[in-house]
């Protein structure tokens, strides 16, 4: 899906400045446009989904690709304790025998 869009996205607006994911027809071209607006994206999510249950989707499927989590520190901004939640529900094998 995510490398679906990027395609039509460097396909639509190939010169686009603009460093964020989602962009418009409008916001492409600034970079200084701020990302679409959030009751925008709940207009065209499907029915029951949410930006958060994207997000954490998202966050959960780089956990099962690489098991790193600090590469998911980096990539989301989240916490330690956060990314090791998202690993562990990735891989509880490799964190059943970790003290709590």
């Amino acid at each position: 899906m995510a490398a679906d869009w990027l395609t039509y996205r460097h396909r639509r607006w190939p010169t686009s400045a603009n460093p964020h994911l989602l962009v418009t027809q409008k916001t492409a071209p600034d970079p200084d446009c701020p990302a679409v607006h959030r009751i925008t994206m709940q207009k065209v999510l499907p029915k029951g989904q949410t930006l958060d249950r994207l997000r954490q989707d998202r966050i959960l499927d780089e956990a099962f690709t690489t098991g790193d989590p600090l590469k998911l520190m980096r990539l989301f901004g989240i916490t330690e304790q956060t990314a090791m939640r998202y690993v562990a529900a990735a891989y509880p094998e490799r964190t059943a025998r970790l003290p709590r």
